[in-house]
């Protein structure tokens, strides 16, 4: 299953290429300082029945040197089988593209990523013919940034290092200085790193303390959309609540809270609504669905994404 930690772990780096820098730094790559960065397509799928997907892809053309592709797989778990996937994505690329493909994994357990470094020979048991050495940042390199002075220096890079360390070491002072960060930077900004930390913290103990420093750091009078969204959807449910002055009357306005949260954040991403859906949404009461549906919205591209997510 695609969770919302999975896709926030590669697609920061499609979002902020300027985080390639410092992370390529830690792994002991150096990049020149100046950049080209484009998202290619990331299925690498040739015959049908057998469908193939990378993570992410970049092509990078530095400001010295050859141009070269990046894949960025993110990697939750070991898995016998990935030695030879990574290795059928590197090949295709390179062929397709004509370039030099490497291969960088992000992993938010140390145990995991001590494990993608390799490196996997494959090949006969006593000729292997190939090597693969993954480049990989995880828990055990990227260091976890809780001065506020260098989460406010590299913002891009104190969000990465929360998303690789959200299962581990986490400290409420990195969260803090994070959440105070984006309060003084710019609305966009502020909005696509919440969502992503958001994202990364999805089934850990560390969301609803994230959540909990953002409503008091943030949200008051800054006037963003996820301020509005989040005010208007809260003040919806207990409005409601209040009016009906029962207990199923405050089930229904949390749902309706929800339900209004659910539908801004699909129309913020721009994801299209049948009329079906929205019906099926505005007659949904489960909250527990509904919290699994704004869930998957922060990373959906259509609604089909959100009622039923494709298996990873």
């Amino acid at each position: 299953m695609v969770t919302s930690q999975h896709e926030a772990s590669h697609r920061v780096f499609q979002d902020r290429p300027e985080l390639l820098g410092p992370v390529f730094r830690i792994l002991g790559v150096p990049l020149p300082p100046k950049l080209a960065v484009d998202v290619l397509n990331s299925d690498v799928t040739e015959i049908r029945p057998v469908e193939r997907r990378i993570d992410s892809v970049l092509h990078i053309t530095p400001s010295e040197g050859k141009p070269f592709l990046l894949g960025i797989e993110a990697q939750g778990r070991k898995a016998p089988d990935k030695a030879a996937t990574w290795t059928y994505y590197l090949g295709y690329l390179a062929a397709k593209y004509q370039c030099p493909a490497n291969l960088l994994v992000v992993c938010t357990d140390e145990h995991t990523a001590r494990w993608a470094e390799g490196p996997f020979e494959l090949g006969g048991a006593n000729w292997p013919s190939l090597t693969l050495r993954p480049l990989v940042a995880g828990p055990h390199n990227i260091p976890l940034v809780t001065d506020p002075a260098e989460v406010a220096d590299d913002l891009a890079l104190a969000v990465f290092s929360v998303l690789t360390h959200a299962g581990h070491k986490l400290t409420p002072e990195t969260l803090r200085a994070v959440g105070t960060a984006l309060r003084k930077t710019d609305s966009r900004s502020s909005e696509y790193f919440f969502d992503i930390v958001n994202m990364g913290l999805a089934g850990t103990g560390h969301r609803a303390l994230w959540e909990d420093i953002m409503r008091a750091s943030y949200f008051p009078g800054s006037g963003t959309l996820l301020e509005r969204t989040f005010l208007e959807g809260k003040a919806e449910g207990e409005a409601t609540g209040k009016t009906e002055g029962k207990a199923e009357g405050k089930a229904e306005g949390k749902a309706e809270g929800k339900i209004s949260l659910l539908l801004k954040l699909l129309d913020a991403h721009g994801v299209s609504l049948t009329e079906d859906a929205t019906a099926r949404i505005n007659a949904c009461t489960d909250l527990d669905t509904l919290d699994t549906w704004f869930d998957r919205a922060l990373t959906a591209r259509t609604i089909a994404e959100v009622f039923d997510p494709a298996l990873d």
